[in-house]
């Protein structure tokens, strides 16, 4: 379950952020897993076009997990090295969004996602634009929504389904099945998605209704 707890107003002033931390290198491993989601998107496209392509799709599949590793780093070095700062903070999360959403509209175009597994890819899309709403106006009124543990396990279900998709057609050649092992552990995604989400709106439910009243 979700704990919601509403953190008192900061007594002190919150630290200015220095400018040269715009270009530190966290934010650098941030601005360049945003630049990755164009570069992933063509790899798709191509190979998808061009005959003996499928070399493209191992290409998309080293740089999302390129994309995953520094998705790691960028936030452990900012607490690391008390480089944190509010460009990197917004980025951070959106970064995350546009390389998953972008990567499964992708998969849906050139067909390693169809049929009712589309309806999987709708699931996870819709939430992460749900609970990203929810988060933005909870953090207005100051009320913090932790990660449950679920929800990590969520998220690695939906990575490693998205990193074995993006390989789809190409690993089948070696390894038979792969795109259908990809399909269900987007499932297993879309089933904890539905429940995380659920359970997140739930939690900050009571704000919502409380500021209509």
């Amino acid at each position: 379950m979700v704990d919601v707890t509403t953190s008192e107003p900061p007594i002190r002033e919150p630290a200015k952020v220095k400018r040269g931390n715009a270009f530190s290198l966290p934010n650098l491993l941030t601005y360049g897993r945003c630049v990755a989601v164009p570069v992933l998107a063509a790899c798709l496209f191509w190979s998808d076009i061009l005959d003996g392509g499928l070399w493209l799709r191992w290409l998309a599949v080293a740089i999302y997990v390129i994309a995953a590793i520094t998705d790691f780093f960028d936030g452990y070095l900012a607490r690391a090295w008390s480089q944190q700062s509010a460009i990197g903070r917004m980025l951070d999360p959106i970064a995350d969004k546009l390389l998953v959403s972008a990567s499964l509209l992708m998969l849906a175009s050139d067909g390693t996602i169809r049929g009712w597994s589309l309806w999987a890819a709708l699931v996870i899309l819709c939430r992460e634009i749900l609970v990203s709403g929810l988060r933005e106006f909870l953090a207005e009124l100051r009320v913090s929504v932790p990660v449950t543990q679920l929800a990590k396990w969520k998220t690695t279900a939906q990575l490693v389904a998205v990193g074995v998709l993006l390989a789809g057609p190409a690993a089948d050649l070696l390894v038979p099945g792969i795109t259908l092992f990809g399909i269900a552990l987007l499932w297993v995604a879309a089933v904890l998605t539905l429940y995380t989400g659920w359970d997140y709106f739930r939690a900050g439910a009571r704000h919502l209704i409380g500021d209509e009243s």
